[in-house]
C-alpha cells in the first residue's frame, strides 16, 4: 500500500510525503489696497447613488484584469488594472464614467488577477504539495480543509510552487488518529465554495453529509484531476506504518496518487470526505481512503458555503 497521498517536491521525511486637490493653482491678484484672500471652491459632493452608477458603468465597460471600489470621500471610483490591461482599455474605462457625476482614479498593479482557489486545486508548503479539500467558514472567517498529514508538515501555505501567492496559515491539524487539518485564509476573498473539475468548470458545494456503502462518488485532486467510483466500506482503519494509524475512514475504489492528498470527495453538491491515502494509481486502479468531512466540520465548528 502506498502511504499518505502526498507528493514531495524536495527531500522530506516519511510523514512529509504527502493555498488635484480642487485648486491646482490659485492666482491672487496684487492690489493696491488689502483684500480678503480668495478661497478655493468646495469640492462637489457626489452621492452614494451617483457613485454606484459610476461603479456600474465601470462594470459595463467589461475590461478583464480590473478591480474597483467607490470612495465616498473623494467622490471617485478607484480602478486597479493589472498588466494585461492596455492603454486603450484604460481609456475605455475612463470614457465609461465620463457621463456620471463621479470621477475616476486609475491604479496599476504588476502581474495578473487570477481566479480563486477552489477545492481540488494544488496547495504548497515546506517543499511539498497537497490538494485543497473544501473552503469553509465560521461567521465571517474563512478556512480551507485538507488532510491532517499535510497540515502536520507546514505552517504557511501557498497556491503556487514558488511560494509567492499566499493562501494562509495552518490553524489546526489532527493526524494520526484522524486525518484532517484546517488552514485560515489570509484573504477571505480568495475562498471559493466550489470544487474544480479540471475541465474548466466547477461543482457548487452546498451541504455536507456522511457517505453510504454503494454510493457513487467523485474525487478531485491536483495530481490526477477528477475520478469517480463507489464507496465500498465505512469506518475503516488504515495503518500507514511508522505509528501512523487512522480510523473512521471511508473506503472506496476511486483511484488517487501522491499530491491528491486532502482533495475533496463529493457527490453532486454534497461534500463527503478528504483524501487520506491508499494503494495503486489512476492507470491500474486501487483502493483509496477518505476522512469523513462531517467529523472535520464538527471538530472545527465550520460549515461549507
Amino acid at each position: 500500500m502506498t502511504i499518505k497521498r502526498f507528493s514531495p517536491l524536495g527531500a522530506v521525511s516519511r510523514r512529509a510525503r504527502l493555498l488635484a486637490v480642487a485648486s491646482g493653482l490659485v492666482t491672487v491678484a496684487a492690489l493696491a489696497a488689502p483684500t480678503a484672500m480668495a478661497q478655493p471652491a468646495p469640492a462637489p459632493t457626489v452621492s452614494a447613488a451617483q457613485l454606484a452608477e459610476a461603479g456600474s458603468a465601470v462594470r459595463g465597460a467589461d475590461v478583464a484584469g480590473t478591480a474597483w471600489y467607490t470612495d465616498q470621500a473623494s467622490g471617485k471610483v478607484v480602478v486597479t488594472v493589472d498588466s494585461t490591461v492596455s492603454d486603450a482599455e484604460v481609456a475605455k474605462i475612463k470614457d465609461s464614467v465620463a457621463d456620471t457625476a463621479a470621477g475616476v482614479t486609475i491604479k496599476h498593479t504588476s502581474g495578473t488577477f487570477n481566479k480563486l482557489i477552489a477545492g481540488g486545486e494544488a496547495i504548497y508548503t515546506s517543499g511539498g504539495r497537497c490538494s485543497l479539500g473544501f473552503n469553509v467558514r465560521s461567521g465571517s472567517t474563512y478556512y480551507a480543509l485538507t488532510a491532517g498529514h499535510c497540515t502536520n508538515i507546514g505552517s504557511t501555505w501557498y497556491t503556487n510552487s514558488s511560494g509567492t501567492a499566499l493562501l494562509g496559515s495552518t490553524a489546526g491539524s489532527s493526524f494520526p488518529g484522524n486525518d484532517f487539518g484546517i488552514i485560515r485564509h489570509s484573504n477571505s476573498a480568495n475562498a471559493d465554495g466550489r470544487v474544480y473539475l479540471y475541465n474548466g468548470s466547477y461543482q457548487d458545494i452546498t451541504t455536507a453529509a456522511n457517505p453510504s456503502v454503494g454510493q457513487r462518488v467523485t474525487r478531485s485532486g491536483s495530481t490526477t484531476g477528477v475520478h469517480t467510483g463507489t464507496v465500498s466500506g465505512l469506518n475503516a482503519t488504515v495503518n500507514y506504518g511508522g505509528g501512523d494509524i487512522v480510523s473512521g475512514l471511508v473506503q472506496t475504489n476511486v483511484c488517487a496518487e501522491p499530491g491528491d492528498s486532502g482533495g475533496p470527495l463529493f457527490a453532486g453538491s454534497t461534500a463527503l470526505g478528504l483524501t487520506s491515502g491508499g494503494s495503486g494509481n489512476c492507470s491500474s486502479g486501487g483502493t483509496t481512503f477518505f476522512q469523513p468531512v462531517v467529523e472535520a466540520l464538527n471538530n472545527y465548528g465550520v460549515s461549507v458555503f
